[in-house]
């Protein structure tokens, strides 16, 4: 067998958690980073919350009762799941693995109580955490948005400084002071995330066999 970078681990995509303090735009980061490559899917998130305006069920979320997401809990359907602002949220299984079967990455945009949870199912995922420039900032982009009122961007920031805690434990940290050069540098560290060793066991371990014959 001869070793070159093609062999490793390019057939099968990656699960890139995608988590940020809600008002930091992680959404349009996204959003931005699909317009631009083609190797991307977004997995679509089920919740309990009711429909914000201009969403639409089965692409921006699957939304569904509470009866029906503690069923789907009990039959392991969901890689991952948690509670937010006093509604559920979590990620149908089948989609994604059958993304990641295609050979393609999949955007998984969770808060942080599920991004571990992906975490310890899935070692070789890739965790990305998004920030404002700024805790002013981050007030500001909330305030901005006009959807909410102030107890709820009030809660919101109650929960960043609990998140904060955990930002340690995520692979990299994007700052999202530029729309633009920020999806490249999350494209860029994907696409490194790819030839990381422990998504390329396999290669490795024929590097290791062809040395002993050496």
């Amino acid at each position: 067998m001869t070793l070159t970078g093609e062999h490793m681990a390019q057939d099968k995509g990656i699960i890139v958690v995608v988590s940020g303090f809600s008002g930091t735009g992680k959404g349009t980061l996204m959003k931005r980073l699909m317009e631009r490559y083609d190797n991307y899917t977004l997995s679509v998130s089920m919740t309990t919350r009711e429909p914000r305006e201009g969403e639409v069920d089965g692409r921006d979320y699957f939304f569904t009762t509470d009866e029906k997401f503690m069923r789907l809990i009990s039959e392991g359907r969901f890689i991952e799941h948690a509670g937010y602002c006093g509604h559920y949220y979590g990620t149908p299984r089948d989609f994604v693995e059958e993304q990641l079967d295609a050979g393609r990455d999949v955007l998984l945009e969770i808060e942080v109580q599920g991004a571990l949870q992906v975490k310890e199912k899935f070692p070789e995922a890739l965790l990305l955490f998004v920030t404002a420039p700024s805790a002013e900032e981050l007030s500001a982009r909330l305030h901005g948005r006009g959807t909410e009122d102030e107890e709820t961007i009030r809660r919101r920031l109650e929960r960043a400084k609990d998140e904060a805690v955990c930002i340690d434990r995520y692979d990299y940290l994007l700052v999202n002071d530029d729309l633009e050069r920020c999806t490249e540098e999350m494209h860029q560290t994907i696409r490194a995330a790819h030839r990381a060793p422990v998504r390329n066991k396999e290669f490795i371990g024929e590097i290791i066999r062809s040395l002993g014959k050496i």
